[in-house]
């Protein structure tokens, strides 16, 4: 027996999010669909998690999880544990908890994260 599950059909755009969190240099988008959340990060030159998150999520690395496809830009990821790297245009990245990250150079970084958008940039 074949279990089909429900599934409607949605095409949705970043042009419209259903919520906005701005944070200094950068901003996630948010879109609801398909049961989840998607969010849309903006992230500016100058942006750096522990300087412009951390403050607004109080705790000492970034905590949410993140599946991402990086648009545009080039940010570097240094992990609790030490391990570090770069992740550019057409890159996809999974991080766990326990993070921080960077904008490098001049140019916006642009990344669609499919596991923290409902959660990410909140208020502690």
């Amino acid at each position: 027996m074949t279990t089909q599950h429900a599934q409607s059909v949605e095409c949705r755009s970043f042009d419209e999010p259903d919520e906005v969190r701005e944070f200094e240099h950068g901003r996630i988008e948010v879109l609801n669909m398909a049961g989840g959340a998607i969010g849309r990060l903006v992230l500016h030159p100058g942006w750096q998690w522990s300087q412009h998150v951390k403050p607004i999520v109080g705790t000492e690395w970034c905590e949410a999880p993140h599946f991402q496809y990086h648009v545009g830009g080039t940010i570097h990821v240094q992990m609790s544990d030490g391990t570090e790297f770069d992740a550019g245009p057409g890159s996809v990245s999974s991080l766990p908890q326990g993070h921080d990250a960077w904008v490098v150079g001049n140019d916006d970084v642009i990344l669609i994260d499919w596991y923290a958008a409902s959660d990410y940039a909140k208020q502690a």
